[in-house]
């Protein structure tokens, strides 16, 4: 007895978050998972585009830029990637986020 599969479950994810996406374009936790999404398959140039996304909507959206740096990073793109970093890491100061401006510190001192 065969069984055939059914949707994966990120593929699930994925198309929930399209359909949120249609409803609220500009909402950054929407594009941010949709971008994670993207990441965790292995597209990460389709992630980079949802990041930066991500980022237009609402800038103070910190790990969107540390996630962004991940995917680049993940393209060797490792000078792009630093650069996202300092952008992410002056967000965070403007934000006041503490855990994620000490997250992208520490991640661009080991990129550098």
């Amino acid at each position: 007895m065969s069984t055939v599969p059914g949707p994966s479950p990120a593929g699930d994810r994925l198309a929930q978050l399209m359909k949120l996406h249609a409803a609220e374009p500009n909402d950054p936790f929407c594009l941010y998972g949709i971008a994670q999404e993207h990441a965790r398959a292995g597209r990460h140039e389709e992630a980079l585009g949802w990041y930066d996304r991500t980022i237009a909507a609402d800038a103070a959206y910190c790990y969107a830029y540390f996630h962004k740096a991940r995917s680049l990073e993940d393209l060797d793109r490792v000078d792009e990637a630093c650069s996202v970093l300092r952008a992410g890491v002056a967000a965070a100061q403007q934000a006041n986020d503490g855990h994620a401006l000490s997250e992208m510190r520490g991640y661009l001192d080991q990129l550098s």
